[in-house]
């Protein structure tokens, strides 16, 4: 009888271990992002732009490259979400890594890009990220507000921005010359 018992409870101690290894954190996709867009930290491409406690870095233009600090943040994920219909609270913020500021004295504009975090309680702000809603280009000229055009399609099958980010803030950035994403997106 001790024999048979044996390979039985080799046989649960297996699959036990099997189980264990399935439900594992390290065997389990990633969860979406529940954080708040105040929480996200300040995200640029590597070498695009510098951390937020850096100095703005001005090119030879004037164009400065400056850090993204949670209110314009939220100005941007605001002005996306009117473009789209939906109130800011269908968005977590803006995508990590994907996120871009800057100001050109030439136009008196601020120009940023990035892409949204949808909540994942918004359907229409999930289908709203897809596609040409890839990616956004806002723009705020002197004494206005910011507006944003999605551009996430640009680029591709001969699609054209239908803005332009200044050359010298596409350089700042490190984007394709002229793009209106980085690329990758």
């Amino acid at each position: 009888m001790t024999r048979v018992r044996l390979p039985a409870v080799g046989a649960v101690l297996a699959g036990a271990v099997c189980l264990a290894a399935c439900s594992s954190p390290a065997s389990q996709p990633p969860a979406a992002s529940t954080a708040p867009a105040t929480a996200t930290p300040p995200a640029t491409a590597a070498s695009a732009a510098p951390p937020e406690s850096a100095a703005a870095s001005p090119s030879p233009t004037g164009a400065e490259n400056l850090a993204l600090a949670d209110p314009v943040r939220a100005q941007l994920v605001a002005a996306a979400a009117r473009l789209n219909g939906l109130p800011a609270s269908a968005y977590l913020g803006l995508v990590k890594g994907e996120s871009y500021y800057g100001f050109d004295p030439a136009t008196s504009t601020y120009w940023a890009g990035g892409a949204l975090d949808p909540s994942s309680s918004s359907q229409r702000a999930q289908v709203s990220v897809q596609d040409d809603g890839g990616y956004y280009i806002f723009e705020e000229p002197a004494g206005g507000s910011w507006t944003a055009s999605a551009e996430g399609m640009a680029g591709i099958e001969g699609a054209a921005c239908s803005v332009h980010v200044p050359p010298a803030l596409v350089t700042l950035w490190h984007w394709p010359a002229g793009a209106c994403h980085p690329a990758g997106i």
